[in-house]
Order: structure tokens, then sequence, then C-alpha cells
């Protein structure tokens, strides 16, 4: 059985910063950053609010729409996450 995956979006406190990501393993992963056991941007930035996310059946399809995300604008993120969550609160007890 193939393992599901997810894109996420991260944002800083003051939502100046956004970060995407991939995992198979969400609610691990975003742990690891809010605790800043993940070295590099999330934690110089201090990234660590979790604002949008995707599920996918498998991680091959989550790392293709990451690339597409990635792709964009800062503006088409923003976009994304206002459909999904107009008021960016942190989503992370939702998961």
């Amino acid at each position: 059985m193939e393992k599901q995956g997810y894109i996420y979006l991260l944002a800083n406190k003051s939502n100046s910063v956004i970060y995407t990501g991939v995992t198979s393993s969400l609610k691990k992963r975003i742990y690891e950053h809010k605790n800043e056991l993940v070295k590099g941007f999330t934690q110089r930035y201090k990234v660590h609010k979790l604002v949008y996310y995707e599920v996918f059946g498998s991680i091959q399809d989550a790392i293709i729409r990451e690339k597409q995300i990635k792709a964009g604008s800062r503006e088409a993120k923003v976009k994304l996450i206002k459909t999904f969550n107009p008021f960016l609160m942190d989503l992370y007890d939702t998961i």
C-alpha cells in the first residue's frame, strides 16, 4: 500500500514569510517545525504556523503539487491559503 502524501504551507507569526513543504506524516512534520527540530529556513525565520494543507493518495502526487505551488507567486500562495483559511489561523490542532 502506498503512503499518503501531504503538502503544507507554514507562515510566521506576522504572516510575512510563507514556506511550502511535503511530507508523508503531516502531524509529525508540523510538530517538528513547531518545536524547531528541523534545522534551516523554518527554524531561522520562525515559520511555525500551519495555514494550509492538502492530502494526496500518494507521496508522488504530493511532490508534483508541491512543485506547482513553489513555482507560483507569493500572491498565488496567499490566495490559495485565504480560500481555505481566510483568517490565517494555525490549523495544527485540527489535524
